[in-house]
């Protein structure tokens, strides 16, 4: 059961991203180009998008704070730290270079998957190796600076 709410979920996702007009990544960055808005060319669409996830969204995580356990059973484990750090803000800085290079985020890009061929797949590969290369690299980095520095 959980396996088919999830596919009908992605699926519902996926439809809406298409529907928005998120997987043009033409789209994208005429909205990420914000130099476009003096010469009156600039695409409000996406922040429209994004508005009406937020609307969506702010409701199901004031309901899911306050339950422990969601419909189907799984426990709701939701985020629990403020803290912004400077891994948080590389982690925004290098996904919002790539989201304003490419045009393509995430989610999108699992859905040009089925219709763009070479360049999704390029883009998604790049992703994975992107995400590995993070775990192998981040506890190598923690384990340096807590390492012990020995006088000289």
């Amino acid at each position: 059961m959980r396996s088919l709410t999830a596919g009908l979920f992605g699926f519902v996702f996926g439809l809406g991203l298409i529907v928005a007009g998120m997987t043009d990544p033409a789209r994208v960055l005429g909205f990420l180009d914000v130099a476009t808005i003096w010469a009156g060319s600039w695409d409000p669409s996406l922040a429209f998008v994004m508005i009406g996830a937020i609307a969506v969204a702010a409701p199901a995580f004031a309901i899911a704070r306050r339950k422990p356990v969601a419909l189907l059973g799984d426990p709701i484990a939701l985020p629990d730290r403020r803290l912004i750090d400077a891994r948080l803000v590389g982690g925004a800085a290098l996904f919002g270079l790539g989201w304003g290079l490419a045009g393509i985020c995430p989610g999108p890009a699992l859905v040009l998957l089925g219709n763009d061929g070479l360049s999704a797949l390029l883009f998604v590969a790049s992703l994975l190796a992107g995400g590995w290369l993070a775990d192998v690299l981040l506890p190598v980095l923690q384990r340096s600076r807590t390492a012990p520095r020995r006088a000289a």
